[in-house]
């Protein structure tokens, strides 16, 4: 059995190139409007989980400098009970000493250790004074999470009530441009993609209204007019560097202006009066 011979893919006119990546463009702004339809929902949605996740591990840090303060707190307590039974040993050493020599010994140690009670008593209310405002520093953040999370909450069923209602015109969008790009060469596409990236308003291709650039709306002299409506070539505006059509071959209507004709003025007729 003889194999067919595959065929060769029909290679497209200049007008066809055109008519196809206009096609491509409208099929793009189309998903574009969609996009802006959902607004700043997605970005809002992503600064909101970023300001959660910032918030989250701005209370777990609070939270371990409160245990570290509450530790420090209990260590203090411990050292200020030794200090105390040193104390009470020092003064009860003090009733069997042999002389002053250890009396005065005795003294500057239960002195010494009286200072330490006040430092760790100091540093005691210095912590727990800490240890306060972090707490009501914690529960700030945690309230500001929950607002932060209510939000979110809000903003992403938003978001997903106009993805759900979008989706599926999208997907089709999306389906349609990509069988049109498979109809482009290569670098014509690429080159579109480029200016449409370029683009402000994400337009690629684009009609001549009324002697202008329907993208820069920078006058097109005659000559590049006739070169636009033969659809010969490729032209692009040599202002904004859009890819041109003619309005006819966008499936525009060409505005006639239809220019008043001057109604013949009406010439008085004078009568001759008799002498």
């Amino acid at each position: 059995m003889v194999k067919e011979a595959k065929k060769e893919p029909i290679e497209l006119t200049v007008e066809q190139k055109l008519k196809t990546l206009f096609q491509l463009q409208t099929m793009l702004s189309k998903i574009d409007e969609i996009k802006t339809l959902r607004g700043e929902l997605p970005l809002e949605v992503q600064d909101l989980e970023d300001e959660i996740a910032g918030l989250s591990t701005r209370i777990d840090k609070i939270k371990a400098e409160v245990d570290e303060l509450k530790t420090g707190i209990a260590g203090k307590r411990v050292e200020i009970e030794t200090a105390k039974s040193s104390v009470e040993k020092y003064k009860s050493q003090q009733d069997n000493v042999r002389n002053n020599r250890e009396y005065d010994f005795l003294t500057k140690e239960i002195e010494f250790q009286s200072l330490e009670i006040e430092l760790c008593e100091k540093r005691i209310k210095e912590f727990s004074a800490d240890k306060e405002e972090k707490e009501t520093e914690v529960v700030k953040n945690e309230q500001a999470l929950d607002e932060r999370k209510k939000d979110l909450e809000q903003k992403k069923s938003e978001l997903d009530e106009i993805i759900s209602e979008t989706k599926l015109e999208e997907e089709k969008l999306r389906d349609k441009a990509k069988d049109l790009e498979t109809k482009i060469e290569p670098r014509l596409l690429q080159s579109f993609k480029r200016i449409r990236k370029n683009s402000r308003n994400g337009l690629g291709v684009v009609y001549v209204q009324r002697d202008a650039c329907g993208g820069c709306f920078n006058k097109i002299p005659p000559q590049r007019q006739l070169d636009i409506r033969s659809r010969k070539k490729v032209i692009v505006c040599e202002y904004c560097g859009r890819i041109m059509i003619d309005p006819e071959l966008a499936g525009i209507e060409i505005e006639q202006k239809v220019e008043e004709v001057a109604a013949p003025a009406k010439r008085s007729i004078r009568r001759k009066t008799a002498e």
